[in-house]
Formats: C-alpha cells, sequence, structure tokens
C-alpha cells in the first residue's frame, strides 16, 4: 500500500516500489483516492432520454427514446470546449461545459421497436468481446388469463411477442434477432437472461424451458441446446418413436425427471439402515412428492459453461413482480451430462455456507472484461465481509437471515458496476442511498458522501441528485433517483426523477 496520501508522492512511489505479485491492479486502484469527482454540472442540458447504463468497459453510453422505440447510444469523450484567453481554474465553467454534447458523442440513433412494440428499458446485457449489445422489445399487452397451450404451464401470462435483438455497437448495425412468440421471459433487470462470456441462457416461464444461445463474432444468434421437456438431444425423437408402445401415457419434463431422480438417491442414501429406508422416503421425498412435482423454474444463471444454478419455485411467486419470497429451492445441473448435481432449499445453511465462502464463483463474470473482475464482494474484500457478518450478528434468527442471503442468488446478471468509487477498501458510503447494484434509489435532499477508508473523517467527494438548490416541493414529492458510474473515469451521471415533473440530469466530474 502506498505510504503518502500525496498523488505527486504516490507516482513517484509507483515508479521504484515493485508490488507484491498478484496486487498490481488492486493497489494501483489506490489511486482513486486522489482522482474523484469535484464538480457538478445541475441540470445539465441533454436529450430527453431515458439512460440505461454505462457499459463495462467504458467505451458506450447507452440511452432509450421517451417513447421506447428508439436506442441511442453515446460515446464519452470528456471535456469539449475551450477559452479564449486565460481560463482560470477557480472561474465557473463556460457555457459549453454545461452541455451534454460536451462530454458525450452521438454514435448512433436506430428504431429497434415496431408501431405496436416497445423497448424493454430494464434490459440490456454487453457483449464485451465483440462490442456488441444485447436489447429486447415485447409487444405491451401481457394476456394473464392465456388459454393454455401444448406444454404451456397454466398460470404463467402471456405476451404476444418477445424479441432479442443483437445490435453492433460500434455503428448500430443489427445482427441477429431471437424471437419468442405467446410466452413469457422476465425482462426486468435482464432476470430472465443470462450471459457468460459467448453463451447465453434465457428462461422461458411459460413453457419451462431454458434456451442456451452462442453468440458467434460473425453476429449470429446460435441455439445450441434447449433445457425442459428434453435434455438431450434425441430425447424428443426417442419418446416419440416409442409413443405407440404406451398409449396416452403422459411423462414429466426431463428437467423435472432428472430433478425427481436426484431427490430419491439422495433420499434413499441418507438412511444406512435397510429396513428403514422405505419409511424415511416415505417421510421425506413421497410425501412431497407432488409440491416437487409442482416447482416451475424461476431463473438460471451459468456457473460456467458447462453448470447452470437453476432456481425453482411455486407458480405464483414466479410471475409475481417481487419473486424471491417464499419458499424456493437450488439445484445445479450438468448441461453436458444432463445430470442435477446438487440441491438445495433456499435455508439450507450448506448452501449459504457456499454463498458466504464462493461468492464470487455465483457472479460468473466474464474473463473478457477488465474492470467487472474487481467488483467488490464478501469473498475478494474484508470490508465486505464485514459488513455481511455484521448483518448476520444483527439478525433476528439465523433461518430468515439465510433465506434474505440467498435472495440475491441466481445472480443478475451484469447489474454490478465496477467502478472503483464503489470499492469498499477505498470508501465507505450509505448503501442504503446508493450502491454498486442497478436499481432506483429514494432520493434524498442531502448529498451521498463517499468517504474515505483510511483517513475517516475525510470526506473525498459528494453526489447530490435533483437540482441544485432543490426542487419546489421540497421533501414533499416521491423522488428516486439512479446513478450511472463511469467503469473507470471519474464521471458519474445522477438522474432525479419526481412525478410529473421533468427529469433532471447532473453530471459529476474531475474538473
Amino acid at each position: 500500500m502506498f505510504r503518502s496520501n500525496n498523488l505527486t508522492a504516490r507516482i513517484f512511489e509507483r515508479q521504484i516500489l515493485t508490488p507484491r505479485p498478484g496486487t498490481s491492479i488492486n493497489l494501483f486502484r489506490h489511486f482513486y483516492e486522489n482522482v474523484c469527482p469535484s464538480h457538478t454540472v445541475h441540470d445539465i442540458d441533454c436529450p430527453d432520454l431515458s439512460f440505461r447504463k454505462f457499459t463495462d468497459d467504458g467505451q458506450f453510453l447507452i440511452g432509450f427514446s421517451r417513447n421506447h422505440q428508439d436506442l441511442v447510444v453515446y460515446r464519452p469523450s470528456w471535456l469539449n470546449y475551450s477559452c479564449k484567453g486565460e481560463c482560470p481554474y477557480s472561474l465557473d465553467l463556460p457555457p459549453k461545459a454545461r452541455r451534454f454534447d460536451s462530454f458525450f458523442r452521438h454514435l448512433f440513433t436506430i428504431s429497434l421497436a415496431s408501431a405496436n412494440e416497445f423497448i424493454c428499458k430494464d434490459f440490456f446485457l454487453y457483449v464485451d468481446p465483440y462490442r456488441f449489445g444485447l436489447f429486447a422489445t415485447s409487444t405491451a399487452q401481457v394476456n394473464d388469463n392465456a388459454a393454455s397451450a401444448d406444454g404451456a404451464i397454466h398460470g404463467v401470462p402471456s405476451i404476444e411477442k418477445i424479441t432479442f435483438h443483437l445490435v453492433r455497437l460500434d455503428d448500430g448495425v443489427v445482427l441477429d434477432e431471437k424471437a419468442f412468440y405467446n410466452d413469457f421471459v422476465n425482462l426486468a433487470h435482464s432476470t430472465g437472461a443470462f450471459l457468460y462470456d459467448d453463451l447465453l441462457c434465457i428462461v422461458s416461464l411459460r413453457y419451462q424451458t431454458i434456451h442456451i444461445l452462442q453468440i458467434r463474432e460473425s453476429g449470429n444468434l446460435v441455439e445450441v441446446r434447449r433445457i425442459g421437456p428434453y435434455c438431450q438431444e434425441d430425447d424428443e425423437l426417442f419418446l416419440q418413436s416409442h409413443a405407440q408402445v404406451s398409449p396416452g401415457s403422459s411423462f414429466l419434463p426431463g428437467i423435472k425427471q432428472r430433478l425427481l431422480s436426484f431427490i430419491f438417491r439422495k433420499t434413499w442414501n441418507e438412511e444406512a439402515d435397510q429396513s428403514m429406508r422405505v419409511q424415511h422416503l416415505k417421510k421425506k421425498f413421497y410425501f412431497h412428492f407432488q409440491d416437487y412435482v409442482d416447482l416451475i423454474i424461476w431463473k438460471a444463471q451459468f456457473l460456467d459453461r458447462h453448470h447452470l444454478l437453476i432456481k425453482f419455485g411455486s407458480v405464483d411467486g414466479g410471475v409475481s413482480r417481487n419473486t424471491d419470497q417464499g419458499l424456493s429451492f437450488f439445484a445445479v445441473y450438468n448441461m453436458e451430462t444432463t445430470e442435477v448435481v446438487t440441491f438445495y432449499q433456499n435455508s439450507s445453511e450448506e448452501m449459504y455456507s457456499f454463498f458466504e465462502r464462493f461468492y464470487d464463483f455465483f457472479n460468473s463474470v466474464s474473463r473478457n472484461t477488465l474492470h467487472a473482475q474487481y467488483i467488490s464482494s464478501h469473498t475478494n474484500n474484508s470490508h465486505a465481509l464485514n459488513q455481511l457478518l455484521n448483518i448476520k450478528s444483527k439478525s433476528g434468527g439465523f433461518s430468515q437471515f439465510v433465506k434474505k442471503m440467498m435472495l440475491t442468488i441466481p445472480y443478475t446478471c451484469q447489474s454490478h458496476s465496477p467502478s472503483p468509487y464503489f470499492d469498499l477498501s477505498l470508501f465507505r458510503y450509505d448503501d442504503k442511498l446508493i450502491s454498486a447494484i442497478d436499481r432506483h434509489r429514494h432520493s434524498t435532499e442531502h448529498p451521498i458522501k463517499f468517504i474515505s477508508l483510511r483517513q475517516p473523517n475525510v470526506v473525498k467527494f459528494k453526489i447530490k441528485p435533483g437540482a441544485e438548490g432543490g426542487g419546489p416541493d421540497g421533501g414533499r414529492a416521491k423522488k428516486v433517483s439512479s446513478f450511472l458510474f463511469h467503469p473507470y473515469l471519474p464521471l458519474v451521471l445522477s438522474i432525479q426523477q419526481t412525478y410529473m415533473q421533468p427529469t433532471v440530469v447532473n453530471l459529476h466530474f474531475k474538473r
């Protein structure tokens, strides 16, 4: 660690000191203690758009038109203005510096949605190696009372059409599309899809199918596997060829059959006494058999290129806005062998132990994205671990605490900002007001402080959303804020939305 807090001294130390192997990136991130946003342009003159996020490599800022029809992409360009004669640092910035286009260069605007479709403003995944963006559009009407179609789950609503668009972000060319008809995919906060390197899984809730697609460098979305009713490529052919042998019989879906087989074997092996096994099976397996049969897939994520973590629960929980309440189960599924490797209830202490010790394995961050590999978590950061243990010690009961922690998995893909200002070994902040997680927050009238961890009494910088002097309604109107941090530049957009009032966008940067 640097011995001095002075930037010049730190640069000199960097030249003469060699960090321990494997620590150079973390060490150099300490420079961000000296390079923080120091100036705010309040209510910046910017296009009336819904801004989504910066890509993890910092090359693009993604936005959507207010009518949710168009995709608008910018490239951060930093300050783009000049002063005539002397331009003292202490003076206010010139008027041009208050414009959005002084910081961002417009790349393109393209129409993604047709007349009866809308872009899902909460859905965006970035394919880092190829600089592709994955977006989703859907028809507006959701049919909650959709008639049961062949293979569809009763009680799951239907959307007429959901389309995933693969866009090359350098020039806005739509490379490929994948459409789902009369189906339901949870698009909110990219919940229904997970990206791992070039592999994409999309969960069809209505037809209980996990679609595995590969994103080729050529820009093609190629479906390589479907997991649900069938697990092996020839399962459907085999069953159809034997249909005449067992006419009128119904089979459980392939993934459900694998799950029940695993639970049966696990329950069987729990009892060593041969004479007691049947009783044990009756109590632990057959008594709950129908409950297991009724489980549906809620979410899925990659753990690596061969294993999926799948979350199961009730039909009602799967389609509600809050899909993470109540009883649920987790299964690890091997796509190559089509076997369930392990199975846990959401109150399992063993599952929590894995969560506490190996959380970064659940994150499954692409190894091609350098900055995203340094997101703070309790398995790679002692300060984040202390926060978790503090919450654990204050929890009313361990069982409820475990269930609360299990809400975060399966992990929502690309939902954490890799900005160094969220590094808990550098800064501390009120995580009730702001955090690395991509979510709206209730707005506050007071600035959000980022305090140096090494100098607990030093506020390194502040971020205040909303108008410079506060809004006309004061604290009465309900306000929500979102924060878009650039992954490595001292550049932040704070966006405050107030009911029946114009959106206020502030830009915070290092002057």
